[in-house]
Order: structure tokens, then C-alpha cells, then sequence
């Protein structure tokens, strides 16, 4: 390894011993006088090369190491530190040096984990985010920006915005944040594959401490979810008052016929009568329907849990769809296994079935079959409930359990149902913590499976 420092010094050694060397051989041949002489400057000049070895190793080569210290720390090499014991002013100097450099050291130290915290959140946020310049260079993309638009990180640091970016929306954005030096709103599309992404952008002006504008700060926000809820509630809205409209304009149109004298008739009246009554108990059917998805979806909602014995439920549930099932020649099997128990609660369980055996009848043609089949699978209660029905086409399936949603709208109004039963059927195995899949071919019929937790200690530990 090179030493870090040389004796400068030492070529004034050898000079001085060659000039004593000739200087003998002058003086050899000199007086007396002039010997003594010389010999007191030898000594002198010794003295003073000693004195400067002296002051050099005490005072310049500690002040030389403290500036190649310091050139160290210039270069970011916080590790460096003066190694040279000695007293004094200069002692003071290194030890505060070497004070300063475990400081910085600390310091640097600080700020990566910091920056690490920095780049780990920004990274991590569900929102898209852009840090762009006064002159319009990107110095900063995240991870969701670029599973948004692609690329890589690399693809779009230190380019200027309008180069890399093809969105219109995303340039408009920028140029009014710095045109207004507000914070800019808008909107637009994104395709991601073949999945449409509905995507809100932010532009937020950076100002610095003189409140003069050094660049934006661009969040884009995926707002998909709130669209699809949003259109959701529209069609909610339009459903509901569509199948609102129906029983009511049929009572009221009945209603005022008979006002106007169809009621002197006696048949006529007890058609209309029987009309308006099925109505009024279609639309009650549906109003009770709309109350127990409201209650379901509260954010307070509770379920009363209580040890329910699935063979009694089934048995009170059985005469009520055994009628139904009659009066379509629909024949109607049970497989019920012995001693099914779980902790659920009660009246929610027997809605289930009654919602699926219900539907299964509903879509099953005359002569058909309905099979209920419930069975203890591990920590969980099977329901089956099978039919040989109309079916459904696989594009259809994911869209069963929305509100009004109908396989066979030509047939639907024929049903009876109110185009909920399912919906309340999801929300309710939901809240039980369940699991609910369909298996069906369009034609060949459906198998609904439910699966409950046998209990409450199962279910807390399925969410974990």
C-alpha cells in the first residue's frame, strides 16, 4: 500500500550531508578559526533541520492528513478519519474532524432510509404518480404508473412529458397546471389489454419557498371501481322503478276501470279483484325484498349467531316449496345428512334455501327435477341445490347475483320472483363469511353450491 505521506525533507538531509562533505575538504585546508567557526553554523543548521523535522511532523503533516480528510469527505467517503495523535490546536482540529465525519456518516445514513421509506410509499401507492420539471423533464414515475401506461421506469426519466406520453388528457393536464398554477382535474380512458380502466388526473403546481413555480406533481387515480358502482346504482335505480311501475300501474289502471262501473259486473270484479291483489303481493314481495338487502348491506349490520340444526330448518322449509313444486309437477328429492349442525344465524340459513329451491323451481320446466342436498365437508355445511332446468350461458354467470338481473328475461315476468332472490342469497352467504358457486350449462340445467362455516371461531380464522 502507498503511504499517505512522504519526507519532503529528507533531500534537504542529503544535500546538507553532501555540503558537509565538500565543505571538510574546503575547510581542510583553512585555520583554525575558520574550523570553530564552521563548525558552530554545522551545529546551528542542525538544530534548525531538527526544529523543522520537528514543527513538520507536529504541525504540517497533521494539517496535510486533515486536508486529505476533507478532500475524502468532498468525495462522499464519510469513513475517513484522521489518524494522528497529538495535543494542541491541531489535535483539536482532527478530533473535530473526525466528530464531523461520523456525523455525516449518521447523517447519510438518516437520509437513505429515509429516501428507502420515500421511494417504498410512492412505490407502493394505489394511485399513478408523475413528478415533472419547470421545463417539463419527468424525474419521478411509480409502480402504478407504469402498470397503467407500460415501460419501464428507465423509459421515462429525464424525457421531456409530451415525448413519452401520448395522452392528450395527461398534456392538457400539465399545461393548465402550469398556465393556472392550480390544482387541474380531468378524466379519461385507458385500456389495459382488453380491460377499459376509467382514470382520474390530478396536476398539483410545486412551488418553492419564494413561491415561485419549479414544476407538478401528476396523481392519477384508477377510478374503474366507482364507475362500475356507479353504473350499478343508475341501473339500481331504473331497475326498481321499472319493476315498481309495473304492479302499480296494474293496480291503478285496474282500479279505476272498476270505478267506472266494471265493478256492477260480479266476474269482472273478481278478476280484477284477484289481479289487483296479486300485484299488491308482488309488489309487497318486492318492497320486503329491497328492506332485507338494505339491512344486509348496512355497515352496522350484525348476524345473531346461534347453534342451528340444518335437518329442522329443512323441515320447516319443505312444505312451502314442496306446494310450489306440485303445482308445476316439479319433482322435489332431499339428501340430508344426519345431525348438520352450525352456528349461523337461523332465519338467514332458511332464507337461503328457500331463494334457491325457489329459483331452481322457477327455471325448471314442467316434469323437471329439484334435488337439496346438504353435507358436513370439513370445517363447512354443502348445500346443493340441483335442477335440470333452462340453465345458464357462461358469458351470464358472473352476473347472477346483481340486483334484477334475469337469465330468461321473455320468461321472467312468469316467475313470480322480483329478480332478488339471489342478490340476497350472495350478501347473506357473504356475511356468514361463506363461499357461493355456480356450475351450469345453458340447456342442461344449474347446480348452486353454498358453503358455510360449521362455525364462528372457523370463520374468523378463514378471514385471517
Amino acid at each position: 500500500m502507498k503511504p499517505l505521506f512522504t519526507k519532503p525533507l529528507l533531500p534537504y538531509h542529503a544535500g546538507f550531508f553532501l555540503l558537509v562533505a565538500v565543505t571538510g575538504i574546503v575547510i581542510s585546508q583553512l585555520t583554525t578559526e575558520y574550523i570553530i567557526l564552521f563548525s558552530i553554523l554545522a551545529v546551528e543548521y542542525f538544530i534548525l533541520v531538527v526544529i523543522m523535522l520537528h514543527v513538520y511532523d507536529k504541525y504540517m503533516k497533521p494539517v496535510k492528513k486533515a486536508a486529505q480528510t476533507v478532500d475524502e469527505f468532498i468525495k462522499g467517503n464519510y469513513r475517513a478519519r484522521v489518524h494522528h495523535s497529538t495535543g494542541g490546536s491541531i489535535g483539536e482540529l482532527s478530533d473535530k474532524l473526525n466528530v464531523l465525519a461520523r456525523n455525516m456518516s449518521e447523517f447519510k445514513i438518516q437520509e437513505q432510509v429515509q429516501e428507502e421509506q420515500l421511494s417504498t410509499v410512492i412505490d407502493n401507492t394505489q394511485s399513478g404518480l408523475i413528478l415533472i420539471d419547470d421545463k417539463g423533464y419527468i424525474h419521478l414515475v411509480n409502480r402504478k404508473f407504469i402498470s397503467l401506461f407500460g415501460g419501464e421506469t428507465h423509459d421515462y426519466h429525464g424525457y421531456l412529458y409530451y415525448d413519452v406520453l401520448a395522452n392528450e388528457t395527461i398534456h392538457e393536464t400539465v399545461q393548465e397546471t402550469f398556465l393556472y398554477e392550480r390544482n387541474i382535474i380531468h378524466s379519461f380512458t385507458q385500456f389495459i389489454g382488453v380491460d377499459k380502466k376509467y382514470i382520474e388526473i390530478i396536476g398539483a403546481p410545486i412551488f418553492n419557498e419564494r413561491n415561485m413555480l419549479r414544476g407538478a406533481v401528476l396523481l392519477l387515480y384508477d377510478i374503474t371501481h366507482l364507475k362500475k358502482l356507479e353504473l350499478m346504482r343508475k341501473d339500481f335505480v331504473a331497475n326498481v322503478s321499472h319493476e315498481l311501475k309495473t304492479p302499480i300501474t296494474s293496480i291503478s289502471g285496474f282500479a279505476e276501470t272498476l270505478l267506472n262501473g266494471a265493478m256492477d259486473d260480479k266476474d269482472t270484479l273478481r278478476d280484477f279483484l284477484m289481479i289487483i291483489h296479486d300485484e299488491s303481493t308482488r309488489l309487497q314481495e318486492l318492497i320486503e325484498d329491497l328492506l332485507k338487502l338494505s339491512r344486509l348491506e348496512k355497515d352496522d349490520f350484525k348476524l345473531v349467531r346461534t347453534t342451528v340444526d340444518v335437518n329442522s330448518l329443512v323441515s320447516e322449509v319443505m312444505p312451502i316449496i314442496t306446494q310450489r313444486a306440485e303445482q308445476k309437477g316439479i319433482d322435489l328429492k332431499t339428501d340430508v345428512a344426519d345431525d348438520v349442525m352450525l352456528e349461523a344465524e337461523a332465519q338467514q340459513v332458511k332464507q337461503i334455501l328457500i331463494n334457491l329451491l325457489s329459483n331452481a323451481i322457477s327455471y325448471t320446466p314442467e316434469s323437471g327435477e329439484v334435488r337439496l342436498a346438504i353435507s358436513e365437508e370439513d370445517n363447512n355445511v354443502h348445500i346443493q341445490v340441483v335442477d335440470n332446468g333452462i340453465g345458464i350461458s357462461e358469458d351470464a354467470i358472473p352476473r347472477i347475483f346483481e340486483r334484477f338481473y334475469r337469465v330468461d328475461k321473455a320468461r321472467s315476468r312468469n316467475t313470480g320472483g322480483t329478480g332478488l332472490g339471489l342478490a340476497i342469497v350472495k350478501h347473506i352467504v357473504d356475511v356468514h363469511d361463506g363461499t357461493i358457486l355456480v356450475d351450469s350449462e345453458q340447456g342442461e340445467g344449474s347446480v348452486f353450491h353454498v358453503y358455510l362455516p360449521k362455525s364462528e371461531e372457523v370463520s374468523s380464522q378463514s378471514m385471517g
